[in-house]
């Protein structure tokens, strides 16, 4: 069976207003909230980007393994924050002697760049975290936010669009 023939597309039953796009680079069809990846070379539906960390596209499948992949990762590096910094306050209490695993200069010189090298990626983390809450809430992708397009279809309330994302019924236990 032809991918694009006339059997194909009939058997999908489309009503006489609906509209088939067909993508110019995988030649698949298009469905309409869809974008093409150009790592990947698919047509990705809902895409919000392609992320290096997980190798795949972030998409209507996985934005919310990708939600929580983000949430965990900040939560993660806000805690090993807060032990670095208790950990530098127990020694600076202590004089430092209880605290002799290298010298003093070394041990101050390591908590130090630990601690700005979690910062800069607690930083990094909580945006990405950001941008996908403002992504659920307001029912945009990251490409439709960074292409300011045209919306083409109708505008789901931020409680619907929690649920398409993290599935019905909504619960804290995800």
């Amino acid at each position: 069976m032809k991918i694009m023939g006339k059997e194909f597309i009939e058997s999908l039953q489309l009503k006489p207003w609906q509209v088939l796009y067909k993508c110019p680079k995988c030649c698949s069809i298009k469905p309409t909230w869809a974008h093409h990846c150009s790592v990947c070379k698919w047509c990705i539906w809902k895409m919000d980007h392609h992320c290096p960390w997980v190798s795949n596209c972030v998409g209507k499948n996985n934005h919310k393994y990708f939600f929580l992949f983000a949430m965990y990762i900040a939560f993660i590096n806000l805690h090993v924050l807060t032990v670095v910094g208790f950990y530098f306050l127990h020694c600076f209490k202590e004089d430092w002697t209880k605290c002799k695993s290298f010298s003093l200069s070394t041990m101050v010189i390591l908590l130090i760049q630990l601690y700005f090298e979690g910062l800069l990626f607690l930083i990094f983390t909580s945006v990405m975290f950001g941008t996908q809450v403002h992504s659920i809430c307001t029912d945009e992708t990251g490409i439709e936010q960074l292409k300011k397009e045209e919306r083409r279809w109708a505008k789901i309330t931020k409680w619907m669009n929690m649920n398409a994302v993290f599935g019905h019924p909504f619960s804290l236990g995800w």
